[in-house]
């Protein structure tokens, strides 16, 4: 898994998230993040298929995730939605594949059941080579505690929301002492963190934008960061976090930040969705 990827959350089907992706590829990304909820698996697909044919790169050389949305629970579900995924896509396998949200209300009074058939049928789909590695989003440790009593293939990844002010370093831990990679989503805060005073003023210290800082902030902690952009200039800015190294002092500073408008992540068993 490349250590950067591209997010695609609300990138709007059609154009937008089209011209986002194929730029981001352009550009350098290799990894790209969509789902079933987002409603632009087509067009990720078709900016793809169009980068692929520019022959710079070859298909082993991308990495591209979806995910599982909560109404399609289930062994058989979950079967016909990887294959919509696929044929979304247009691709004949995805490299990760992720049960997006672990407590639907769809099938709240029997989530642990229903987890445990979605993963058998991603535990088939990946000993099949339609999912070259599985695993889970938004999971926290309870449920990811209810997963292994029944799965045979441990997951691999628990992409979760990381961002400043919300470290979540002993959900983070706990996946990673599991053998997960940890991916982290919206690594800005949808915004928020921009309008923070001290967050700016550690940006000047090294020399680089406030998005820059968070992002390395992420990749620091062994998290792989999921940046999103539909700007080209945003996209190829947030890439640039390469060149300097956060000190311990700033690290923590920024994990610590308070009064932030950023919303904190979700509780997955009280979403209403």
């Amino acid at each position: 898994m490349p250590c950067l990827g591209f997010g695609t959350w609300q990138s709007l089907d059609g154009d937008e998230a089209y011209n986002a992706v194929l730029s981001a590829l352009r550009l350098g990304y290799r990894h790209i993040d969509t789902a079933t909820a987002y409603g632009n698996e087509k067009s990720v697909g078709r900016a793809v298929a169009d980068f692929l044919k520019e022959g710079s790169v070859k298909r082993s050389e991308l990495f591209i995730t979806t995910k599982l949305w909560n109404e399609e629970h289930g062994y058989e579900n979950t079967q016909k939605a990887i294959v919509r995924s696929l044929e979304k896509l247009g691709l004949d396998y995805v490299d990760l594949y992720l049960i997006h949200w672990p407590n639907p209300l769809k099938f709240r009074s029997w989530w642990q059941k229903a987890n445990a058939e979605s993963w058998k049928a991603m535990e088939e789909a990946y000993e099949a080579g339609k999912l070259k590695a599985i695993g889970l989003s938004n999971f926290c440790e309870r449920h990811i505690d209810e997963l292994l009593k029944t799965a045979k293939i441990k997951p691999m990844v628990n992409q979760i929301k990381v961002c400043p002010g919300q470290p979540q370093t002993e959900l983070a831990s706990y996946s990673r002492n599991l053998g997960m990679v940890v991916e982290g989503y919206s690594p800005l805060g949808t915004g928020g963190i921009f309008k923070n005073e001290e967050i700016r003023q550690i940006a000047e210290k090294y020399g680089h934008t406030i998005a820059q800082v968070c992002i390395r902030w992420s990749l620091q902690q062994n998290i792989v960061p999921l940046p999103k952009s539909v700007n080209p200039e945003r996209i190829e800015e947030n890439s640039k976090i390469f060149d300097f190294e956060l000190s311990v002092e700033d690290m923590n500073r920024i994990a610590n930040l308070k009064n932030l408008e950023i919303k904190p992540a979700r509780n997955p068993d009280e979403a209403e969705f």
